[in-house]
């Protein structure tokens, strides 16, 4: 483990020591290479997977209308297993190896984080499509994203279960290994309690962990009039099925994380009462919305997700960058995502604040039935 730390470092201090890297190559019939890199494989496999599926329809868009500078976008797409140890390394390898222009990735926060420091050092454009904790964009500006950030996340759930749902008292209950959950349940707590929000009780469990029984019951025993979860899918499901077992009928409100087909085929009616907030959501009735929709149906057999719109974007965003810097010039192309204002994306309107961060409005989300049904719109 110490050698292959020692082998990193060293290329990536090698990336970063060579000018022509980001000059780029003087080429210009080839095709223009952007990194992907996503948890394809593992627990987080859906985030990874369904953002794949957006960039690659981006991709297809993009080559169909001529390209940009009239050459075809080529997308080079690594497997980091959901490990920020791999995303380090395929990161590095996008770099060094591919010469990529810029990178999408990570949806996860922890992997973004292993990422977005090897992107600043070698000067290379990253554009996160859902990885929403606040520490993410402080790495740099080279370092970019298309989704809310948690401080906004954790506020307007707070606000939404305050005064929306009327609910006085909340648990918590955290996933303590992820970036992501911590952050979420720090913002929450901060706001709810502003408003007047009593936290009864908060607990904690491990990502990949199969057994809730124990901090549901201890949950169970302060009577909250909601149990706020700001995990992923692949707990989120399972959690909901015990806590309902236990007795517990209060709402269970989460964030971004929820979002997934796999959320209600684990969870299904256990879930039903129960919010989380979104970038988007499926059946929005504008035309753009459901164009996008519709051809990932056609592809996939199923509607997107969340991740998916924010791949999408992310990818066309970067081609706009590309076109309005009239070159492969990285430092240029930053500029240009750094100037984008008022882009019409599929997951919202999206200007690029002065952090890096967009300003863009959180849809609210409710289960019912075993399905997802639009609730209300958060703006910012």
């Amino acid at each position: 483990m110490k050698t292959a730390r020692i082998l990193l470092a060293f290329a990536v201090i090698a990336t970063a020591c060579h000018p022509d890297r980001e000059a780029q190559t003087t080429d210009t019939t080839s095709d223009i290479p952007v990194g992907v890199y996503a948890a394809l494989t593992g627990d987080q496999a859906a985030f990874g997977n369904a953002t794949v599926q957006g960039a690659k329809l981006a991709a297809e868009e993009i080559n169909a209308a001529g390209g940009v500078l009239g050459r075809k976008i080529h997308l080079v797409i690594e497997d980091d297993q959901g490990r920020p140890d791999q995303a380090a390394s395929v990161v590095t390898k996008l770099i060094t190896s591919d010469s990529v222009i810029a990178v999408i990735g990570e949806n996860s926060s922890t992997q973004s984080l292993a990422g977005a420091p090897i992107c600043q050092m070698s000067k290379v454009p990253m554009i996160s499509p859902s990885s929403t904790n606040p520490a993410v964009t402080e790495k740099g500006d080279y370092i970019f994203r298309v989704c809310f950030t948690d401080p906004y996340q954790g506020k307007a759930l707070a606000a939404f279960a305050k005064n929306s749902l009327k609910l006085d008292t909340a648990a918590i209950l955290v996933d303590k290994k992820t970036d992501y959950s911590v952050g979420l349940s720090q913002f929450f707590r901060k706001e709810y309690e502003a408003l007047g929000g009593t936290i009864v009780a908060e607990q904690s469990y491990s990502g990949g962990d199969t057994d809730f029984r124990p901090q549901l019951t201890a949950i169970r025993s302060t009577k909250p009039q909601m149990v706020f979860i700001p995990g992923f899918y692949t707990e989120v499901g399972q959690i909901a099925i015990q806590a309902r077992d236990l007795g517990i009928r209060v709402p269970l409100v989460g964030g971004d994380g929820w979002d997934s087909p796999t959320l209600t085929e684990i969870g299904g009616t256990s879930l039903d009462g129960s919010y989380f907030s979104n970038h988007y959501f499926f059946g929005d009735p504008q035309p753009r919305v459901q164009e996008f929709v519709r051809k990932i149906r056609e592809r996939h057999g199923k509607n997107p997700d969340a991740n998916a719109s924010l791949g999408y974007d992310a990818l066309h965003i970067l081609a706009r960058a590309i076109r309005e810097a009239g070159s492969l010039d990285r430092p240029a192309i930053r500029d240009r995502i750094a100037a984008t204002r008022d882009y019409p994306g599929v997951s919202g309107t999206i200007t690029m604040g002065p952090d890096r961060n967009p300003v863009k409005p959180l849809a609210i989300i409710k289960l019912e039935h075993g399905q997802m049904q639009f609730s209300e719109w958060v703006k910012p």
